[in-house]
């Protein structure tokens, strides 16, 4: 790729908030479910994880769990009808705010293996950003 181009890039990820590309967190499920309802809720939705959040009103992201935490459960043995999701939930998730340009958004993924960012604002969950929406905002797609 030319300069050009490169700091086009570079632009636009510094430009764009995150609040322009993140996506409804519509899956949440609840610490005390099962995994396989959270791989079921993935199905459903045809998306690559669930947020885990808290059982109040302001529904916090405690956890995210992935297609690959359902796949190693998988290769483990665990029977997923059995295994609970916070049996899976380590530490907080790392998350980004609204107003966050994408770039800064991405270096924190990148920084903390995370492929998916729930977005919070006011100590509440408002969507998430995963490593394909920071694609989709680098070469200028829609969500």
């Amino acid at each position: 790729m030319d300069d050009a181009h490169n700091a086009a890039s570079g632009d636009l990820q510094q430009r764009v908030a995150v609040r322009r590309c993140t996506r409804p967190a519509v899956i949440t499920v609840e610490r005390h479910a099962h995994l396989a309802a959270a791989a079921y809720l993935m199905r459903q939705a045809h998306d690559t994880a669930v947020v885990v959040t808290t059982d109040d009103k302001n529904r916090r992201p405690i956890a995210v769990i992935t297609e690959t935490d359902i796949t190693q459960a998988v290769a483990d043995h665990r029977d997923l009808n059995e295994a609970r999701i916070d049996e899976l939930v380590g530490p907080e998730p790392v998350t980004t705010h609204p107003d966050t340009a994408v770039g800064e958004a991405t270096r924190l993924m990148l920084s903390a293996g995370a492929r998916h960012l729930p977005v919070v604002e006011d100590g509440r969950l408002v969507g998430i950003f995963d490593i394909a929406d920071a694609c989709r905002a680098l070469v200028g797609t829609g969500p």
